[in-house]
């Protein structure tokens, strides 16, 4: 028999959508919602990001307007929505991928035609800025998203067998995954240097399933108080930072989580892997964690393979993951994605 508050939970979780997963053969576009196709990305590494693509057996086009830059960065607001509404109008196109993260995926949340976006669903993928757009089409449509690669990564990115092992198993499978720890990481899609992966760092112990919310810190904590943040009940938090702040930032951004009265939804933490210039270390963490009261009784399981680092896995935006924080055998599973 389901008590009260599971058939409440069970009423909600109907209401998402999945996508189709992809097969060979299909269609997978390239917008800018954000950043555009930057300089430093050379056509040598252009090539290599869509022939990875092809790989899985997809074909590559890109939006008409990926290539155009201003101050920002960007183009302008107008371009960057014709480019999403465009991609979600045609009938061919089966997933959309954003070229890279940025600063500027907040500025097309108010314009953007989530009833075409719920008409026509597609898988849409992107992290670090993108968290903005995929967070707010899963709470305005119930639309699953992607955090998962960009192209900059697939095209920049070293070794990515382990990345797109991930990428394959969320995207062209409805299979639930079981995450494992790389055994090693670059710093960054730019770095070479292969680093030990030391594995996940559990914080506090504990055991519970949530729908998946979250993505870069900084910019899900930018949704708070709008329309654009989901629903944070019966939660689990994936959340990174993408390194240019060192840990005191780190302490900061979460407390202004914390003080949210949607984290009252939250079930349990799971941190990304903290790039080398945030001085991050497990004991810092731990002291943050256990100085902060409102996650008493909360599991949080650190050092996961998802961020601004390599490898990264493909999480689902709205998917449903189970996270066992034990010290001795700790478990993350994407269960609906």
């Amino acid at each position: 028999m389901l008590l009260l508050g599971e058939i409440l939970v069970y009423k909600k979780e109907k209401q998402r959508m999945i996508v189709d997963k992809l097969r060979p053969g299909d269609h997978i576009q390239i917008i800018a919602p954000a950043q555009s196709l930057m300089p430093k990305l050379t056509q040598e590494m252009r090539i290599r990001g869509v022939k990875r693509l092809e790989e899985l057996g997809l074909t590559v086009s890109f939006g008409d307007h990926v290539h155009e830059i201003d101050e920002f960065g960007s183009t302008t607001i107008d371009n960057r929505l014709a480019d999403l509404h465009r991609a979600y109008e045609d009938k061919s196109v089966k997933a959309i991928l954003a070229v890279s993260g940025g600063t500027t995926s907040n500025q097309l949340l108010p314009y953007i035609d989530y009833k075409l976006l719920k008409d026509n669903p597609k898988i849409l993928c992107g992290l670090s800025d993108i968290t903005a757009l995929i967070n707010a089409v899963y709470a305005k449509t119930d639309v699953v998203t992607y955090y998962g690669p960009h192209f900059n990564m697939l095209s920049a990115g070293e070794d990515l067998g382990f990345s797109l092992d991930y990428f394959r198993a969320c995207l062209f499978d409805d299979k639930p995954i079981s995450l494992s720890p790389s055994l090693f990481y670059y710093n960054s899609i730019w770095e070479h240097e292969q680093l030990d992966n030391p594995g996940y760092w559990v914080i506090n112990e504990g055991d519970v399933e949530g729908k998946i919310l979250g993505g870069n810190f900084l910019t899900f904590n930018f949704l708070q108080g709008s329309e654009y943040l989901p629903d944070t009940s019966d939660s689990i938090f994936f959340l990174e930072d993408n390194g240019p702040e060192d840990y005191k930032n780190v302490q900061n951004q979460l407390q202004a989580l914390l003080n949210q009265p949607s984290f009252s939804g939250v079930k349990a933490l799971a941190i990304g892997r903290f790039k080398q210039n945030s001085m991050m270390t497990k004991e810092i963490l731990t002291k943050i964690i256990k100085t902060k009261k409102q996650l008493d009784g909360i599991p949080v399981i650190a050092n996961i393979d998802f961020g601004h680092t390599l490898p990264m896995i493909t999480i689902p935006i709205g998917g449903r993951a189970r996270v066992i924080a034990d010290p001795t055998n700790p478990v993350i599973e994407l269960l609906i994605h």
